[in-house]
Formats: C-alpha cells, structure tokens, sequence
C-alpha cells in the first residue's frame, strides 16, 4: 500500500526562537516543513535539526521585504514538497526609533517586511487552498499592535497592520473553508518564562486544528 505524503507546514521567516519551535512541534505531528529565510546558513542549520527529528524539509532563500522573490522561493519549496496545509508567516523587522527620530523611507521598508511580506506569502498558497477547499494560514502577530512600543513604533505599526491584515483575511477565507488567523504574542519571547517558544508553538497547533465553522481569528496569547 502506497504510504500518502506528509501534509506540508511552510514557515516564512526561518531562524532560530519561536519559528525553530514551530518547525519542531508540527514535524512532531506528522509534517513535511517548508522554510524561508535570508540566508542559506540559516536553511542548513535548521535542515539538520529537522533530519535529526526524522522529519522531511525544503528551504529556500528570499528576502521577504521583495513579494517577487518570496512568490518564487514559496514555489520552489512547494515544487519539491507538494502544496502547503498550514502556512505560518513568522518573519518581522525590528528598527529602534522612535516617532519622531522614523524616518519615512525607513517605515516604509519595514511595513515592507512587516506587511507586505504577509500579503505576499498569503497570496502565493491561496490558490492550492482555494483549490482544495481547505488550508491554514497563521499569522505571528504583537501585543505592540495594541500597546506602542515608542522605542520601536515602526514594529507596532506592522504589527497593528498585519493583524488587520489577518482579520480580514479571516472573513474573507473562512466561507471558502480556508482558516485564517493570528497568534498576537502579548510579551517578549524567551525560553523558560511564559513566552517559551515551544509553549507558543502549542498555541500554533491547536489553531491550525479549528474545525469549519468554528475558525478562530486570533488567539491573544498573554500570561495570565
């Protein structure tokens, strides 16, 4: 009896933290991982974690700020692993200044990352999903989005956007049987505290479970 592939879980914003984590936990259930990161050293080390877990992976390397080059390298991991199941935007861009040091050139490269690259990504696998009636796509969101962080505006108006973004998403998609949603991570990551990432790549997988009909469109993850 053929053996059916493994569903296809794509992380877009590969590294070290929380996206590692998230790899680990839904390799953990059974799923191929796609990767996408800025640099193929990245792409190497997080292959052979995965293959020492006995999981199978394909990266590619793209600069998410760029929609074309992120359009393409979500194709060729596709090619190789077959359509994505979940989709997992986890990439972000950090600039510390404040509002009125911000210059405008530099939110707008930022919201290029932060947002753009969101968009990007969402739009590449919506067409497999849309074809198959079924997907997921979770969105890394941040309690700056609600809360300013002034040191970093730049981040908290990404955040605030993409998770408008996500929202909208989410009632667009959901007719369609296609879950959209957030994961709004309300603290700063770090292991061993509330924000562990393995206990945030739980919140992950339980969201990608949501069954139709009763789709969640974010998840506020806060310490209690």
């Amino acid at each position: 009896m053929v053996k059916p592939p493994a569903p296809v879980c794509t992380i877009v914003g590969m590294g070290p933290g929380l996206s590692q984590a998230l790899a680990a936990r839904f390799a953990a259930g059974g799923f191929a991982i796609g990767m996408v990161a800025r640099t193929p050293s990245t792409l190497e080390r997080m292959s052979a974690l995965l293959e020492q877990q006995g999981a199978k992976s394909q990266g590619a390397v793209a600069d998410v700020a760029d929609a074309g080059a992120l359009t393409r390298a979500l194709a060729a991991v596709h090619a190789a692993l077959g359509e994505p199941d979940v989709l997992i935007f986890n990439a972000s861009t950090l600039r510390m200044a404040v509002p009125s040091q911000l210059e405008p050139a530099d939110l707008a490269q930022d919201l290029a990352v932060n947002v753009g690259g969101a968009l990007a990504a969402a739009q590449a696998v919506l067409p497999s999903m849309r074809a198959r009636g079924s997907g997921c796509i979770i969105f890394t969101g941040g309690g700056s989005a609600f809360e300013p962080w002034v040191d970093a505006a730049s981040l908290g108006v990404g955040k605030a956007a993409m998770r408008n973004l996500a929202l909208a998403f989410a009632r667009e998609l959901a007719p369609a049987g296609i879950h959209a949603a957030t994961v709004t991570v309300c603290g700063a990551i770090a292991p061993g505290t509330w924000y562990d990432p393995a206990r945030i790549a739980e919140v992950f997988w339980d969201l990608h479970k949501d069954a139709p009909g009763a789709f969640r469109g974010e998840v506020l993850y806060r310490e209690p």
